[in-house]
Parts: C-alpha cells; structure tokens; sequence
C-alpha cells in the first residue's frame, strides 16, 4: 500500500513566502538589519555613548565627495570634514552616529517583540475565554472597548506617566494598547472554530475545556496570531520611537531611533542626517514589517488562494 507523504505546512509557507521576491527582499532586509543590531559591538569600534567634542557635528562619508577637501582651497571649513571611522559622521556631542543607529536599534526591536508578546500573550488568553464562555464574553469584551476607547500614544503616555520612564514601562505601556487588538482578532477566529464538527466531537468525548481551548481552537487560530503579531511589531516599533521623542520613552544615555531623530532636530537645516538616518531606519523596518506580514495573511489564510 502506498505511503501518504507528508507535508510540513511551516516548509510549505516559507517556501511559498520565498516564491514572492518583495517579501523574499524584506525578510532579507529584517534578518540583516536583526544581525547588525546583534553584532553591533564588531561593526563599529566606539561606544553609544563615548563623547569627542573635537569632532562634533560633523558629517559622514559623503562629505568626501560633496564638501572641499584641499586645504588650501577657497570654502575649506575644517568642521565640515569626514572624520575616518565615523562612516556616518557624529552628533552634537561628539557621539559616533552609525554606533547610536545600531544600539538604538537593540532597542526598538526588544520594546517592539516584548510588547507584542505582552499583547499576544494576554490579549489571545482573553480572546479565546471570550470565544468559548458566554458569559465571559461580555465583560471581556467590554474591557477591550474600553482599552480601545483611549488612543494609543495617549494610553502609553498615561501608563508611562503613572509608573515612570524606564524600558520595563514603556514595554508595558506599548503591551497594553496591544491587548484588545489581538483579542478581537482572535474572539473572532475562534468563535468560527468553536463551531466545526471536530470540536464538537472531542468535547463529546470528554476533552477538558483547557485541552479543546489551547490544544485544539489555538492551533487553528495560529495562522492569525502569526499574521497580527507580524503587523504588530510595526505598531510597536513606530509606538516606541514616538514616545523616545517624546521623552517618554528609554532612559538616557540609551539611544532609540525615535530620541535620536529628536536630538537631530535641533540641527536639521545644518545637519539633516542626524534626522534622516534613525528616520530611514524607522521607515524601512516598519514597511518591511507590514509587507511581510501582508503576504503571510495570503499564504496562511485558507480562504485566500495562490
């Protein structure tokens, strides 16, 4: 008799997600930019927080190529030349700008998984009791309408404002605003799987509420939970950056790509990329977050085909 093969459907999606090559590029661009963050220290040889006042404000390596570099040239501004190492020049106090990007980046990637997690993991627990207890539906519900009620940076700013600024808070803060997000998606979802037939036989069959719940309603909710967590991280990374430029947000001298683009403006016309460096940043991992997630929704959601 011949075997059934069988397919391991994380291969499948991963294969089918390679087949895109947009998504194929931003996956490329997350996993590198993720490496760079960890291997910051081998990267770049200086410090976030090492201070040179002999060479503040001064730009990166294109200046080689747009500013005068002979000295006895007419225009020579000696405060306006490339200082070797620093590829992408310094900030106000002498801070080397590539090291601030890379270790702001350690930042606002953990704040964004923590929170997400924070928000995935309370958020779907409630979700799911909503879905399959009537009579918690309601009052859990309720809950994430009130949560939903407050926008979503004034939330954070209140949370933050009552436990104080530290990393620890703003992960809860960004966590918190996360919750009804998840549990709405997946009330929704598996509201659909409570009802299917396999359910309700392995109910019959004497399963435990914690069994059919975590076992058998959460794994068919998976593929949602992967999508909305994806987009999630966006959220969060553009949520921690807002409140670093707030002020609300890492505790100095930490760098975070939202606190670096407000230091830099106070040099914006002079200096722009003291802004547009941590703004590039900010906006190509949020993009790459959102297409990528966009196209797992494509390949994970059955009722969508190829």
């Amino acid at each position: 008799m011949e075997q059934i093969k069988r397919t391991n459907p994380v291969r499948v999606a991963f294969e089918k997600l390679l087949k895109n090559k947009l998504a194929t590029l931003c996956f490329v661009i997350l996993i590198a930019e993720l490496l760079m963050v960890i291997l910051a220290p081998v990267i770049t040889p200086y410090s976030y927080e090492e201070q040179d006042p002999s060479i503040r404000l001064r730009p990166g390596f294109w200046a080689q190529w747009t500013v005068e570099t002979n000295p006895d040239a007419e225009g020579f501004d000696p405060l306006m030349q490339y200082v070797p190492g620093h590829y992408l020049g310094t900030d106000k106090y002498g801070r080397d700008v590539l090291a601030r990007l890379l270790y702001g980046g350690r930042v606002s990637l953990r704040v964004g998984f923590v929170a997400t997690f924070i928000g995935l993991l309370i958020g779907v627990s409630a979700g799911l009791l909503a879905a399959y207890y009537p009579k918690l539906d309601n009052p859990i519900m309720r809950v994430m309408d009130l949560l939903f009620a407050f926008p979503s940076i004034l939330l954070a700013m209140l949370i933050i404002a009552m436990l104080s600024v530290n990393d620890f808070n703003t992960m809860l803060a960004i966590g918190v605003w996360a919750i009804p997000s998840f549990a709405r998606m997946i009330r929704g979802k598996a509201l659909q799987v409570k009802e299917e037939d396999y359910i309700m036989a392995t109910r019959s069959l004497g399963a435990k509420d914690s069994r059919i719940l975590f076992i058998h309603i959460l794994k068919n909710c998976l593929p949602t939970i992967i999508v909305t967590a994806t987009m999630r991280m966006a959220s969060s990374i553009i949520s921690i950056s807002t409140l670093s430029y707030l002020g609300m947000g890492v505790t100095p001298p930490m760098p975070e790509w939202g606190d670096m683009i407000s230091a830099g403006k106070e040099n914006l016309w002079n200096h722009p990329s003291l802004t547009f460096v941590p703004g590039l940043a900010i906006m190509i991992t949020v993009i790459c977050f959102n297409i990528l997630g966009d196209k797992l929704r494509d390949i994970l959601d059955p009722s969508l085909k190829d």
